[in-house]
């Protein structure tokens, strides 16, 4: 995934839109160079709040396999991992969303000045939560007819929404696809660790399912939803501070 810019003569900006990580000497070089010229650096995206998908590369398995093959010698060197935007430059605003919708960017860019986002994704759901629903196990995002009206946790679907920042508009779970995160948590859990997300999304499970713990726990923390869950949390074990709820829209 490319950083930002496919231009690599960037004019004096009020706004620069920063979409991906940092993973190349090239990125680097491209990224510090851009801010120079920008009043405001805004990262857009779950790529360049935490690395994304190209983050998974950090894994050595996947680097050996990647640096393995012979052509790829002619690529601009890795660098040691994929880092996020603010930890190479400071950034003034974030844009959670894999990808933000068009209404997130006008809000951010001022184009409209009456955007609320809601406080979580569930309350822009308006799905209905039942009590004689119970499911015991996890459903697979392919397995399964979805009830149009009723919440996708208590038809047994991983769905994350009750606890994930709004402003999306519920574009996913209205149709029928449980929320993954993207969004990243809410303003209560922003400035906290991964771990208090965790354990909210499990007590709301607890409450509204019979799906077991351990069932539960695995697939929050594989690849697909961890790639989200922890996106600000990233500073842990390091002296970075949390990201500023303030910061973000």
């Amino acid at each position: 995934m490319p950083l930002v810019i496919s231009a690599y003569d960037v004019p004096e900006v009020d706004v620069l839109l920063v979409s991906g990580g940092v993973l190349t000497e090239e990125d680097l070089h491209n990224l510090r160079r851009a801010v120079r010229r920008a009043e405001q650096v805004v990262a857009v995206g779950t790529c360049a709040i935490s690395g994304g998908v190209a983050s998974l590369g950090d894994r050595p398995e996947i680097r050996e396999i990647f640096l393995a093959e012979d052509e790829r010698l002619h690529v601009p060197k890795l660098l040691p991992k994929c880092r996020s935007i603010d930890a190479v430059v400071e950034v003034d605003r974030y844009l959670p969303g894999c990808p933000p919708t068009p209404e997130l960017f006008m809000a951010v860019l001022r184009i409209s000045s009456d955007f609320k986002p809601s406080k979580t994704v569930c309350q822009e759901c308006n799905r209905r939560k039942v009590k004689d629903m119970r499911p015991t196990q996890l459903l697979g995002f392919q397995q399964g007819e979805v009830k149009p009206d009723i919440c996708l946790i208590n038809q047994g679907f991983l769905c994350v929404g009750t606890s994930t920042r709004g402003g999306c508009r519920a574009l996913c779970t209205i149709p029928g696809y449980p929320c993954v995160g993207c969004r990243g948590p809410s303003d209560a859990f922003i400035e906290k660790g991964s771990e208090a997300w965790l354990e909210t999304i499990h007590r709301v499970f607890a409450n509204m399912t019979d799906i077991p713990f351990e069932e539960l726990d695995a697939a929050l923390r594989s690849p697909q939803l961890a790639l989200f869950l922890f996106q600000f949390s990233d500073y842990a074990g390091t002296s970075r501070p949390p990201r500023q709820k303030e910061k973000l829209l």
